[in-house]
């Protein structure tokens, strides 16, 4: 009786954890997936590339760096990897884990000592938002990094959900329509900027370093700003993600199907000088008409034209 009971309390455990296996095969899976589309498409990484990651600490770095050390073992050019940690300084900062960590797994890298910290707190009002700053100095440094290291690509840890709380903030904040580019030129015109991780969603990374127990190291510069218009971008977007599924994955596709003749900038689009063609279009006026969805006909119905 006593083997009865001890084998169906194993039972479930064990397919539990055969659960929990296979769903985090799939997100390696899916995260590797997303990560190589968003290569291919926006040909972020050619072959000889040394692509410097910028490793901050977080959850992002973390994953962007494991899947694209991932993807360079099965990757049909060669490129190199170098992380690169800029320690800002901030008090407490645990210095000693990023080294640690990227020694143990055996990937170069480079710790880059600027106190912005200081420079931050002195130039920003207490209560005022830190980030401005914080990231013109950042940029500055990592550039000049990039030229030391010889590196060809700048790679930052960015997801979609990042892409789209910029594109809301500018929408509402900077009255644009602008976002996060995966790919870019440098403000010093000298770098081209990458985000790998443009096709992820940030609950996937955040499953991913849950998985992985990344040595994460908390932000006690502008990541302890609770008020931040950004955050406050990242909780809507969570509301609307748990009460309108699919609403997200349509913003993001929105980024991707742009029709300048249907917005209003008439440096994109010529409206002055927009004349008749004689050729139907599917952007048309018929675009606005909504859609005629057809009842259903059940079997034994008769259809009757009007």
């Amino acid at each position: 009786m006593s083997a009865i009971w001890i084998e169906d309390e194993v039972q479930p455990a064990a397919r539990a954890d055969f659960k929990i296996e296979r769903e985090t095969h799939k997100l390696e899976k899916r995260l590797c997936r997303q990560v190589g589309q968003a290569i291919v498409d926006f040909n972020m990484i050619e072959e000889g590339d040394k692509v410097m990651v910028c490793l901050s600490g977080g959850k992002d770095s973390y994953g962007l760096l494991d899947i694209l050390l991932k993807m360079k073992a099965r990757a049909p050019i060669h490129f190199d990897i170098i992380a690169v940690n800029l320690d800002q300084k901030q008090p407490g900062f645990p210095e000693h884990i990023l080294p640690e960590y990227l020694t143990k797994l055996g990937v170069p890298f480079h710790i880059e000592n600027q106190d912005t910290y200081s420079i931050v707190k002195d130039k920003i009002a207490p209560g005022k938002t830190m980030c401005s700053l914080c990231s013109r100095l950042r940029r500055g440094i990592l550039y000049r990094v990039a030229d030391e290291l010889g590196a060809t690509k700048i790679a930052l840890g960015h997801h979609r959900d990042d892409m789209l709380q910029t594109f809301l903030l500018n929408l509402f904040f900077a009255a644009k329509l602008k976002g996060m580019p995966p790919k870019l030129v440098s403000d010093d015109g000298r770098h081209i900027v990458i985000r790998p991780l443009a096709y992820v969603a940030e609950k996937d990374l955040i499953r991913w370093a849950e998985h992985k127990q990344f040595p994460i190291i908390p932000c006690t510069l502008c990541g302890s700003q609770e008020n931040l218009q950004r955050k406050q971008m990242g909780a809507m977007l969570r509301e609307w993600e748990k009460k309108h599924p699919g609403r997200i994955e349509n913003m993001f596709s929105a980024l991707q199907n742009i029709v300048p003749s249907h917005l209003m900038d008439g440096t994109r689009y010529d409206f002055k000088g927009l004349k008749v063609t004689g050729v139907a279009s599917e952007d048309g006026d018929k675009a606005f008409d909504e859609e005629d969805y057809a009842p259903p006909v059940l079997p034994g119905m008769q259809v009757v034209k009007l």
